[in-house]
């Protein structure tokens, strides 16, 4: 059987391993690239974080400070005024925990007084290394995602050469930059952070080669929904290619996987894990083989 990890935060534990959790994305921007300005009203951004849930969510992503490539940064109260009447309105309103995608110590801090519990920083801990700190202070989860550059600058950068060694790499510099805060090891998930500075072609190696990060025995969770890499001239094509992209993810070793679109995508995810859990058990000798697959 897999490895299962026990991912604590302030007031639960999440185990990780014995299904893929889903992530669902509410993105409180104008500027997402795929949702911008659609939840941007506190009323709106409420209904949703309660619909993914109900579609089958097992945490709710709110991102106030869009990392579309080209985007550009928002100020601290811009981020705040922006992500901090949600979060009111949904306390004590869901039974799944609340992520907050940032990267500024000062918006965590705020976000995990008002209740939510998990921090996702797409920046590696390296725009704010006053993050890990709020983090021990609240007990609270963290995702440590790659990322390469700035948003505004990744259309200039070349391809990566030796794409997952630099990969692990930066994130064994970045967990090392948590823990010297005093995060603990079971409070860390990792993820390596599609579309963030790789080129296109990078994306689906890095989805390919995901099992390399199991060296960090830590949980992994991955955000392919709807990213540029698989973007389509129509939008029921690009939610083909996420759902395939997902699969991917799920039967390489992902334990979480970050999605927009919950209802279609928790179907995905029950049939990937079942392929997954299949191949485990033939693995261990536990499935007895078909006469076919002995070669007779």
């Amino acid at each position: 059987m897999e490895k299962r990890y026990r991912w604590r935060l302030k007031q639960r534990e999440i185990v990780l391993g014995e299904r893929t959790l889903l992530m669902g994305v509410l993105n409180v921007t104008p500027d997402s690239f795929s949702d911008g300005g659609e939840y941007s009203d506190p009323d709106r951004a409420f209904a949703r974080a309660v619909q993914l849930e109900d579609e089958g969510a097992d945490i709710v992503d709110i991102g106030a400070e869009s990392t579309r490539p080209g985007s550009e940064r928002v100020s601290e109260a811009e981020e705040l005024r922006r992500l901090i009447p949600v979060i009111k309105r949904l306390r004590n309103h869901l039974s799944i925990p609340i992520s907050v995608d940032t990267y500024k110590s000062a918006v965590a801090e705020k976000a995990l007084e008002h209740g939510a519990e998990i921090i996702n920083d797409p920046t590696g801990i390296l725009l704010d290394l006053q993050l890990p700190k709020v983090v021990t202070k609240y007990d609270a989860g963290l995702i440590i995602n790659h990322m390469r550059g700035r948003p505004e600058t990744w259309a200039k950068l070349p391809p990566i050469k030796d794409l997952m060694r630099s990969i692990t790499i930066d994130l064994e510099a970045a967990i090392h930059r948590a823990t010297h805060g005093r995060v603990q090891q079971h409070q860390i998930v990792i993820d390596p952070g599609l579309g963030f500075g790789k080129r296109r072609e990078q994306n689906a190696e890095i989805i390919a080669q995901l099992g390399l990060l199991k060296r960090f025995d830590l949980p992994i969770a991955i955000g392919p929904s709807r990213k540029s890499f698989l973007r389509k001239e129509e939008q029921t094509d690009t939610e083909f290619a996420t759902a395939g992209a997902v699969a991917a993810c799920v039967l390489n070793g992902a334990h979480i996987v970050r999605v927009h679109n919950i209802k279609a995508m928790r179907a995905v995810v029950d049939v990937a894990d079942s392929i997954r859990q299949a191949a485990a058990l033939q693995n261990e000798g536990q499935v007895p083989q078909t006469r076919w697959q002995r070669g007779q």
